[in-house]
């Protein structure tokens, strides 16, 4: 990439963030006058920005009046960075809780765009532990923590996938991924083997919000051979539920009594 050229593309990134954050930060909207004198520009390379974020719906503009403010998108966005801020907030006593109790890696993870994300995680004190998650993103499919969230979200959601082609044909066996999405359904909690890597083991619960909502999920990674059968069945599972539900309530979840 031509040095001149990357050298101005971050100026312009700069400049797109400083202009947010001013926009943000005034109670008028501004004019394009205002914004090149704020931000030191001309009014032609404030004009460029703007038609930029306008088209990215972070900024919406008053035709009549000539000025600019926030859009949706911006508030979007920072909804989405509110909602996993207060998550990792309220996540993470559980994950330390979870990892001391059991001396395992517990990651907090979110669906984003049908992939996992691994947000946050307390990791464990054995010499022999998995490999850290954090930032890593998987397709759903491949891992009890995306198949857990899919699973207690929606029960069309191999339907809704039949809409999408593309992702549909990334799936090697729809048939079985419907009968375990049905069967974490029905038992609350994902568990595999080797989903995020060879010798590895994820146990993965929904948690849920105030309007029922999963918003994410608690999940435990360690090495295969440390969680046998009698183990997760006795120990981790109830442990990892007891845990996803006394999250939920931190979020509002009230389960209702059948």
């Amino acid at each position: 990439m031509d040095k001149g050229r990357g050298t101005y593309s971050v100026q312009s990134v700069l400049k797109a963030f400083d202009l947010l954050e001013f926009l943000a930060s005034e109670e008028t909207n501004a004019t394009i006058p205002l914004l090149a004198s704020r931000l030191e520009l001309s009014r032609n390379k404030v004009f460029r920005l703007l038609a930029t974020l306008e088209d990215k719906g972070l900024i919406e503009r008053d035709e009549t009046a000539g000025t600019f403010r926030l859009g949706i998108s911006a508030f979007e966005m920072a909804q989405h960075i509110l909602k996993s801020a207060s998550l990792i907030r309220l996540a993470h006593p559980f994950l330390e809780d979870l990892a001391r109790r059991h001396d395992e890696a517990v990651y907090i993870t979110v669906m984003s765009n049908d992939e996992v994300l691994f947000l946050d995680m307390v990791d464990s004190f054995q010499q022999i532990k998995t490999a850290a998650m954090v930032g890593r993103r998987f397709p759903f499919f491949t891992n009890a923590a995306g198949k857990a969230i899919k699973a207690m979200s929606s029960s069309d959601v191999l339907e809704r996938l039949g809409k999408r082609r593309a992702r549909r044909d990334s799936i090697p066996d729809i048939k079985k991924l419907e009968s375990e999405l049905s069967d974490i359904r029905q038992s609350g909690v994902a568990v595999d083997f080797g989903g995020l890597g060879e010798g590895i083991c994820a146990v993965a619960v929904a948690i849920r919000d105030y309007a029922g909502k999963v918003v994410g999920a608690l999940t435990m990674l360690a090495p295969s051979f440390r969680m046998v059968q009698e183990r997760l069945d006795d120990e981790i599972i109830p442990s990892m539920q007891e845990s996803a539900e006394l999250l939920s309530m931190k979020f509002g979840y009230a389960k209702i009594p059948v």
